[in-house]
């Protein structure tokens, strides 16, 4: 009887799992991910965002992938490290490229390379698609740690009917610093002692004043960092001081600049306004210039004094630490659909960065783009004199040591070698601890 009832328990316990296994596992919702990007430029970025999470949610049901706003390149690095130290890291990033080798050093960052590898390609494959002046702000020790999004390069903005106006040729735009300082001139206004049009306008802000420095300087044959290693920075150099005292000239010498330090929003405003005749300004304020200018525009090239040369700017795609395999894997999806070409490719005519994806200016609406916006080729023709974004450890206070002073320069407060020999002692003090476990460290 015993063996019996026994028998009869377990029957009826299997009918019963039986019966659990045939009712349908209820659908697991899709995997919820948060991407974190910035707005640094003018325009309508943020709009443009929405719309691309939109349609990348509506094509990818398994994954819920949301916008999180995060302000500046300086606020979204800020951000991202509290939220990594919090625990609950963002799935994606839109970083700007030069703070990666920073993140890097500091074990925030998940290394692409096993992703890449599972997608059955090469990282040699993988880089491929983007263009070769990007990837240097991408690799970081041989291995992959960012994929270009939107990035840019500085332009010089000219207005078309000024130029005219004032008897220069816009189609013949300045190629030398001598010949942009001729221009600012003409293109200056007074009435009295009152200006009412300034020459040339150079944005300088935090970040944007350090992307001008390494411009000009680069354009005057020198460089501003060690692209190999993270320890060093040539601010007390002769080409920075070159670049610095041109600059410095043009606001007090020839007073065809304001002076002052300048934000990026407010010299598009002085342009869009007209009270600015030129700019140099990112290739990402492209899409706002022609979309709000009220007369006929040109962009060229950065004049150079020694060399043509100009720093990659913008931002690359990453996935920080800790995030667990799920969300890991999601990120990644969601990054491949926004650096294909044709997202790319959309990307670059809605903001005026150019697209990172080389295939994206083989689409057919990005050759009807161009054929009716010619003034976009000009940011990718540039990328043959362009190099990466300055990066080191401790990015943004090294790059704030330089600020600081250039900013205390164009305010009438300080000459520029006094200024530069003060950002190096301030960067090299910044940098001292990672020069103490590098390459001071010795056996």
């Amino acid at each position: 009887m015993l063996f019996t009832r026994r028998l009869m328990l377990g029957l009826a316990m299997a009918g019963s799992m039986a019966g659990a296994l045939a009712v349908p596992a209820m659908a697991e919702g899709p995997t919820e991910i948060d991407l974190f990007f910035p707005v640094p430029v003018d325009g309508k970025l943020a709009r443009d965002m929405g719309t691309l999470i939109k349609e990348f949610n509506e094509t990818h049901p398994a994954i819920k992938a949301t916008a999180v706003y995060t302000g500046s390149y300086d606020d979204t690095l800020i951000k991202t490290r509290a939220a990594i130290k919090a625990g609950k890291p963002p799935s994606a990033v839109i970083m700007s490229a030069n703070f990666l080798l920073d993140m890097q050093i500091e074990n925030e960052l998940t290394n692409l390379d096993p992703l890449i590898a599972a997608d059955g390609t090469t990282k040699d494959q993988f880089l491929g698609q983007f263009f070769p002046a990007l990837q240097g702000n991408a690799v970081i020790n041989r291995s992959v740690y960012g994929v270009p999004f939107h990035n840019s390069t500085p332009l010089l903005y000219i207005n078309a009917d000024k130029a005219k106006e004032a008897g220069l040729d816009p189609s013949r735009p300045p190629q030398t610093w001598a010949e942009l300082t001729d221009w600012a001139k003409k293109l200056t206004k007074r009435e009295g002692d009152k200006v009412t049009q300034w020459g040339i306008a150079i944005p300088c802000a935090y970040d944007y004043c350090g992307w001008m420095m390494e411009t000009l300087t680069m354009t005057n044959g020198g460089r501003y960092y060690n692209e190999e290693f993270g320890g060093e920075v040539y601010y007390d150099t002769p080409s920075m001081l070159g670049a610095l005292t041109w600059w410095n000239d043009l606001v007090y010498k020839h007073k065809v600049h304001a002076p002052g330090a300048t934000p990026g929003p407010a010299v598009s405003t002085s342009f869009i306004s007209g009270n600015a005749a030129m700019m140099m300004l990112s290739t990402g304020s492209l899409t706002y210039v022609r979309d709000n200018a009220k007369f006929n525009y040109k962009v060229a090239f950065i004049p150079r004094n020694v060399r043509n040369a100009v720093p990659i700017g913008g931002a690359s795609l990453i996935v920080p630490a800790g995030l667990e395999a799920e969300k890991q894997k999601a990120a990644w999806t969601l990054i491949k659909w926004m650096t294909s070409p044709e997202k790319s490719a959309w990307w670059s005519r809605a903001t005026g960065y150019f697209a990172p994806n080389m295939a994206a200016y083989k689409t057919a609406d990005m050759v009807d783009f161009l054929n009716k916006n010619p003034d976009a080729k000009t940011a990718v023709e540039q990328l043959d004199v362009a190099k990466p974004w300055f990066a080191t450890y401790k990015t943004v206070p090294v790059r704030k040591n330089l600020e600081d002073e250039v900013m205390l320069v164009l305010n009438g407060k300080k000459q520029p070698k006094e200024a530069l020999v003060a950002a190096q002692k301030a960067a090299d003090e910044t940098l001292k601890p990672y020069n103490a476990e590098t390459s001071l460290k010795l056996p």
